[in-house]
């Protein structure tokens, strides 16, 4: 008996022209197989022929499954997976998948040889965890959330036995527990993310002591990496504290990355200064403290590092100096060194920080360090402050970013791009020109008027009109493998920040970033690899016309981030912007922040060509959006997920538009 599908592919065979897909190599198949979603490759193509059969369920597709983002796999089509393959599955990923019932989530028993499982966003209780933990006994990995009502006195003692092989747990709380920590007796990675509200929904205060139950002490004996990251709020640093005096009394022996994301201001106690008297025996090989643990401390000239691989020094007091003795280990050769974020640490180019002003140049001797010193680095933030390059030949921060050639990710301030030098012989130029200063007819041309410079339509054209290269665009050149990009004002303010003291910037503006325009948003796009791309505060923005160019050249791009751009008061780069999204096929979010931003038909209509959009934000003091173009819309991108519109249309608009957009959800799916 044949299967399935075996018809329509003889039929294919008929037909010279078609490709037949069956006489592939079995590697090459398996290449291709690897992008389709794993429902659709268990449920659907592997019963097209007995070949797909095979090797639709090769353990190379099937020993990893992702669900995460997989907003098309229902219930029933995973109830169904699990069942097919749940013996095979190996590593499990179904973070975020809130929609799927506990039922769905019960099914996970049926992987005996589980390794790895995420479960956090999944609907779990204590008792729905107890079962499925009890079931997995090889497991060495887990991810979950730790919810109101939870009690670990309800675990099983199959599932403590679970948790006691367990070596890396990622835990997010959403209220004050250790939640499952207690019981994992030979961790050797703990990643924690404080997500406690300070108020409750009905408004009441919370505290920050344990739930009933959960005083258990944590066991740290064998960590070799802490991670925490907190949202904002008293609660969330309470609580840290509770996990961090269990730290301080015993520090683990073995300790390689302690690593702690706060925004704003973590007060120093006595269980933190203990801890860090402590680990000034250990060799660590990444770091990242709260600002205000560092910030007049001498913890840095007694901490030691051995190999380090990230450094995080975000808005400390760290100087340049401080940045070549103690982090760069005085210039010495730095290979292992992959990650390193100087966000908001003004002065850690400088060398002397108690004399230096804002629009002070760096000295670039310590950037000329830093990169020869970490030619491997990977990842570099230096956003949030003012970094002006020097106009000297070959100085300049962009020339000497440009020798690192391995960065995937680069975070700058828009001043520190600016060429100081080009734009005043550009300025010299339009001073002496004769046709500057000529009021008489050329022919049947136009008058020139005086004091109104013109403005070619295309980026090109003006760079062949200034015949030098900018030095941003050398960095482009020199940066193949670069696929996030942020460009930010240094005293750019978000009008919605989730991390409110972090993000808040108290830097003046700079007059530098006044030069930074369309040709410099217009050298982006030689970065054909470019998946993230974020631009904020570039008053000098004027048609927006490098954003095509972006648009066309940059096929990978995923996430757009755009806010600020221009006039405060005019949208002018409108038309450009529609125009780069009708060639973004690839771009899932977007992010758009701008004052007096109309969210019109013609603004829609170019975003409906964006066919694998799942976020869209849309932040607009003073705003407005129009209906059915929002509608219509939704109706055409069937995979949006998230759409939020912060107007300054009336509350009774925006509740209109969200009762429609549900309803509309609601149609579809009794249609189907």
């Amino acid at each position: 008996m044949s299967c399935p599908g075996e018809e329509m592919v003889s039929e294919m065979k008929e037909d010279s022209s078609a490709v037949d897909m069956t006489e592939f190599s079995d590697e090459m198949l398996l290449n291709i197989l690897r992008f389709v979603p794993i429902t659709d490759l268990i449920l659907n193509v592997r019963w097209v022929c007995k070949k797909f059969a095979m090797l639709c369920v090769d353990k190379s597709l099937t020993s990893t499954v992702e669900l995460k983002n997989n907003y098309q796999a229902g219930d029933e089509k995973v109830k169904q997976l699990l069942k097919e393959i749940g013996l095979q599955i190996q590593e499990l990923n179904m973070s975020g998948c809130y929609w799927l019932l506990g039922s769905t989530i019960d099914q996970v028993t049926r992987c005996k040889n589980m390794v790895k499982l995420d479960l956090s966003g999944c609907r779990l209780t204590s008792i729905r965890l107890s079962k499925i933990l009890s079931a997995l006994q090889n497991l060495r990995s887990l991810a979950i959330d730790v919810t109101s009502g939870f009690d670990s006195g309800q675990l099983s003692s199959e599932c403590k036995a679970t948790l006691r092989r367990v070596t890396e747990l990622k835990q997010t709380l959403f209220t004050p527990s250790y939640g499952v920590v207690p019981c994992c007796l030979t961790l050797e990675r703990l990643l924690l993310y404080f997500e406690i509200l300070d108020l409750s929904r009905e408004g009441t205060m919370l505290s920050g002591q344990l739930m009933v139950g959960e005083s258990n002490v944590p066991h740290y004996q064998n960590l070799r990496l802490f991670y925490a990251r907190l949202a904002p709020g008293y609660i969330n640093q309470e609580v840290m504290r509770l996990y961090l005096a269990v730290l301080s009394v015993s520090t683990p022996k073995n300790l390689q990355a302690f690593l702690i994301s706060v925004p704003g201001s973590f007060s120093e106690s006595g269980a933190t200064q203990n801890l860090l008297d402590s680990m000034a025996h250990l060799s660590l090989s990444a770091l990242q403290l709260p600002k205000s643990w560092l910030n007049g401390s001498s913890v840095l000239q007694h901490l030691k590092f051995s190999n380090p691989f990230y450094f995080s020094f975000s808005r400390c007091t760290l100087s340049g100096n401080q940045l070549i003795q103690r982090i760069l280990n005085g210039g010495n050769y730095l290979k292992s060194l992959v990650s390193l974020n100087l966000s908001g640490c003004v002065n850690c180019l400088s060398s002397d920080s108690s004399f230096r002003k804002a629009e002070d140049d760096i000295d670039a001797s310590i950037l000329e360090t830093l990169v020869t010193s970490c030619m491997h680095l990977r990842h570099l933030n230096l956003s949030a402050a003012h970094h002006h390059g020097a106009e000297a030949s070959g100085k300049h921060l962009c020339i000497l970013l440009a020798t690192l050639r391995h960065l995937c990710s680069l975070a700058l301030p828009v001043c520190s791009i600016a060429d100081v030098s080009k734009n005043s012989d550009q300025l010299l130029g339009q001073t002496v020109s004769p046709a500057s200063t000529s009021t008489v007819y050329k022919g049947f041309g136009k008058k020139i008027r005086i004091g109104v410079p013109t403005y070619p339509r295309i980026v090109s054209e003006q760079t062949d009109s200034v015949g030098q290269i900018s030095v941003f665009r050398i960095l482009m050149e020199s940066l193949p493998f670069l696929s996030h990009l942020e460009l930010i004002g240094s005293s750019f303010s978000s009008a919605m920040p989730r991390n409110e003291p972090a993000i808040r910037n108290s830097l003046p503006p700079c007059l530098r970033a006044q030069k930074v325009g369309d040709e410099e948003v217009a050298a982006i796009s030689l970065l054909r690899f470019l998946r993230s791309l974020t631009l904020a505060q570039l008053p000098a923005t004027l048609t927006g016309s490098g954003l095509v160019s972006i648009g066309m050249k940059c096929q990978h791009l995923q996430v757009l981030s755009l806010a600020n751009l221009g006039m405060m008061g005019k949208v002018a780069y409108m038309p450009s912007l529609c125009e780069m999204l009708k060639h973004c096929k690839c771009l899932k979010d977007l992010r758009l922040e701008q004052p007096y931003f109309t969210a019109n038909a013609l603004f829609f209509q170019a975003l409906s060509h964006c066919s694998a959009l799942q976020r869209v934000c849309i932040i607009s003091r003073n705003g407005t959006f129009q209906f059915d173009a929002v509608m219509s819309f939704m109706d055409c991108c069937q995979n949006v997920i998230m759409c939020h519109m912060f107007t300054g249309e009336s509350l009774t608009a925006c509740r209109n538009l969200q009762r429609s957009i549900i309803q509309s959800f609601i149609d579809v799916s009794r249609r189907r």
